[in-house]
């Protein structure tokens, strides 16, 4: 893992980084987010945040259009679909709460809670997701990730080469889970939402579009099929590689304080939320950011349209 070194600079923007864990992710401190980085400030987070995957930043004090504002320079921003929850104040910003408001949700309570790749059933998948922590609960909230370039590594010789050259179909959904009633499932669409999303395909050993490292790309949460392989077939492929990818060994457990931000790569890592108790308060904004193309490999699939859907 690379990690920068001290670096002197104006007030406000006196970086540290400390290690999270070993292999990925890495704490900055000395970093005011309320006042805006110059784009030499900015290169040196963002080269950080290339070089280790997940970036964090304790304690900041944000207004909504401070921190999309910040998040919005490590690519284009992409509303959430689920459109009903986005800030009124910045539509880019995804409000994620468990709390109500006249008996109605303000957010989404239990998005994303199992292995997953954000935006991987776009053509334009994301780059990076910032969140920032409002209210953080008690017990539970955290944020798992999985280190996908050392999955990619790890595995045999032999099984590289086999998918090497397969594209993964993905829509929107979880395919280890598909129950409506669960809070596992993938966020509920209405029907007009549902109409919105594509079926597409990604390459499973994926080449990282700025880094150029091989990674494993979305095994886990929207890969519901392999392009020319039967469905039982496809399916036992993606489960054991989903089984590989989230191994322990490649794991980090992130836990939220208040004023948190927390930047991650799509491309090299799955993450997961982790359940929280309804009655203990919990609230973060989001923004997701898109590449600025299509990686190559990435197509349309109309001839699996509404598989699975």
């Amino acid at each position: 893992m690379a990690v920068a070194s001290k670096t002197e600079n104006r007030p406000g923007f006196e970086p540290g980084f400390s290690p999270l864990c070993p292999g990925f992710g890495i704490e900055v401190s000395g970093v005011d987010l309320s006042r805006p980085l110059s784009d030499a400030e900015f290169e040196v987070l963002r080269k950080a945040f290339f070089d280790n995957q997940l970036l964090v930043l304790r304690g900041q004090s944000l207004s909504p259009q401070q921190f999309s504002a910040f998040a919005c320079r490590f690519g284009p921003p992409e509303p959430h679909v689920i459109d009903q929850f986005h800030h009124p104040l910045d539509p880019n910003i995804l409000i994620l709460s468990n709390r109500r408001k006249d008996g109605k949700p303000i957010g989404l309570a239990d998005g994303g809670t199992y292995f997953h790749t954000d935006y991987s059933y776009l053509d334009v998948p994301a780059r990076a997701t910032s969140l920032y922590s409002v209210e953080a609960p008690s017990v539970g909230g955290d944020t798992l990730f999985a280190n996908q370039y050392a999955a990619y590594d790890a595995l045999p010789e032999v099984t590289r080469r086999k998918i090497a050259p397969l594209e993964a179909i993905h829509h929107y959904g979880n395919r280890q889970d598909q129950d409506e009633s669960s809070r596992t499932v993938a966020s509920l669409l209405t029907d007009d939402q549902k109409a919105k999303m594509p079926v597409i395909t990604h390459r499973i050993a994926r080449r990282h579009p700025i880094t150029r490292r091989t990674a494993l790309y979305a095994v886990s949460g929207s890969s519901f099929g392999i392009v020319g392989m039967p469905d039982d077939e496809a399916t036992a492929l993606l489960d054991e590689l989903a089984a590989h990818a989230t191994q322990p060994r490649f794991q980090y457990s992130l836990r939220y304080g208040v004023g948190d931000v927390v930047v991650w790569d799509n491309a090299s890592l799955l993450h997961s939320a982790t359940l929280t108790a309804a009655d203990d308060p919990r609230t973060l904004w989001r923004v997701t950011l898109k590449e600025r193309e299509a990686p190559a490999g990435a197509v349309l699939a109309p001839t699996f349209a509404g598989r699975g859907m």
